[in-house]
């Protein structure tokens, strides 16, 4: 089965170069071997045309907020990629940047003997401008894949602007699109000419990154010009690490996700997100691993689309549950940021949000705190510390939690629009999920994007929905998690 169309978008009007030496697939975001549109569509052209396969993963350094934290979980990626793509026919380059500037004209310098370039369609962060930016330079086809979710993005003709209404249109459309996934491995049974290796041109200058730096061991690190200050996680990045905790999501803890995942003490919440983030897993290889433990087939879904949370997909209420996070909201940020370019400023919020907000900029906050005081989880609440330092340490907050900690840093804040920087800033630093259009959900739902107005009428938050962390003590158990992450 071919890539989709709905799925393949042409960045250029330039043309395929039937000359070239080999086919390049620039991997920017689907950062893996399996259950990879692009890859697919870069394995298609190759076999179409009689071409070698180059497959080029660059790290840069001076990426927003890069950090030791982040490089790291991206190493351990490539390391990964080195490896399963060793012998399968594909030349994997890997090329981390030592300095500012000095990946510049890599991608330049591969395009020029490639027959065209494929590469990876992801609507947020510094991608979209990056791929937009080779697009006016290069004189080939650059394609751009989109393999970012079960809904294709352009199957939306709009923004939506309620969970529901998005879930409704997803329930009436999806059904069409499952039976096109991705194929489990792109390069099993592909038949490529071989390449051993590039002109030496490129690898003098941008020489493969060697097996220590891909290590991500302290001393290669450290000799990397990023933040320092943002130690690294202990969770491991990379393809294999995602399928393990795939694995010990399905068997440990999906049973009890529908009654525990809002519950910090149980933290049966899948742990699936900062894999997802950075491509090192598929949302269609999570299905599949679901849809196989439940028996599952596309007879069992509901014949009408009513936008429920619950009883469409045929399978059991855990599961349904956690599609709903995995599909519907997940699916529902793609949708904004694909829609909107402007989807992390302050002026896409419902304009009901906008209102409310200033009609109570002016009201006095009972606590102020500045950035710093936020960052190192110097509030007077012993909760929201807790969540802070969850996000410091593990890179990570508690699903239900991060909501209460936005809230809290829209009423603690001078003003809603220094609230959201606040937001952006220590979310997009310290959490590997950051940076993505699942985790901008989150924040601007926070300020009442996805949301409806509230009574009673508050302080500060006007109509936007409350939340406060006595209330959250006594619905949820937080015993354990105050304990583990408190002072």
């Amino acid at each position: 089965m071919r890539v989709p169309d709905i799925r393949i978008r042409a960045l250029n009007e330039a043309p395929v170069r039937a000359e070239g030496n080999y086919v390049l697939y620039w991997m920017i975001a689907c950062r893996r071997t399996t259950w990879n549109f692009s890859l697919q569509r870069a394995v298609e052209w190759a076999q179409e045309l009689n071409k070698p396969l180059v497959v080029l993963e660059a790290l840069s350094c001076d990426y927003p907020w890069a950090s030791d934290r982040l490089h790291r979980f991206l190493l351990e990626g490539m390391a990964d990629n080195a490896q399963r793509l060793e012998g399968t026919g594909a030349l994997y380059y890997p090329y981390v940047e030592p300095e500012p500037g000095a990946g510049r004209g890599l991608l330049d310098a591969l395009a020029a003997r490639a027959c065209l370039v494929v590469t990876d369609d992801f609507p947020a962060f510094f991608l979209p401008r990056i791929a937009a930016a080779a697009a006016e330079k290069l004189t080939l086809r650059l394609e751009q894949v989109d393999s970012n979710g079960l809904l294709p993005l352009r199957s939306a003709d709009r923004v939506f602007t309620t969970a529901y209404s998005f879930r409704r249109s997803l329930q009436a459309n999806l059904p069409g699109h499952l039976v096109a996934p991705p194929e489990a491995d792109p390069l099993k049974e592909a038949k490529l000419p071989p390449i051993s290796r590039l002109g030496e041109d490129v690898t003098r200058r941008w020489p493969r990154a060697s097996e220590e730096t891909l290590s991500a061991a302290p001393q290669a690190l450290k000799s990397l010009p990023i933040d320092h200050s943002v130690a690294p996680a202990q969770t491991r990045g990379g393809q294999a690490a995602a399928r393990n905790a795939l694995g010990r999501f399905l068997e440990e803890r999906l049973p009890s996700y529908a009654e525990e995942r809002n519950q910090p003490d149980a933290d049966a919440t899948s742990g699936l997100s900062p894999y997802l983030h950075f491509g090192h897993i598929s949302a269609h290889d999570i299905f599949a691993e679901l849809a196989k433990a439940e028996e599952w087939s596309l007879g069992r879904l509901a014949p009408s689309a009513r936008g429920t949370r619950s009883g469409w997909w045929g399978m059991s209420p855990a599961v349904e549950a956690f599609l709903d996070q995995l599909v519907t909201w997940r699916e529902l940020g793609f949708n904004m940021c694909w829609q909107r370019s402007d989807y992390d400023r302050y002026d896409s919020l419902p304009e009901w949000a906008r209102r409310t907000l200033a009609d109570h900029a002016k009201d006095p906050r009972l606590h102020l705190y500045s950035f710093e005081e936020f960052e190192l989880a110097r509030t007077q609440d012993p909760l929201w510390n807790a969540a802070q330092m969850q996000l410091v340490q593990e890179g990570r907050i508690h699903n239900y939690l991060r909501m209460l900690w936005g809230k809290k840093i829209l009423e603690w804040s001078p003003t809603s629009q220094q609230a959201l920087e606040v937001m952006i800033g220590l979310n997009n630093k310290y959490a590997l999920d950051g940076r993505d259009p699942n985790s901008y959900n989150g924040i601007f739902w926070v300020l009442g994007r996805y949301d409806r107005p509230w009574g009673p009428e508050r302080p500060v938050l006007g109509k936007v929905r409350y939340m406060s962390s006595e209330r959250t003590a006594r619905k949820v158990r937080v015993t354990q998690y105050l304990s583990k992450y408190g002072p």
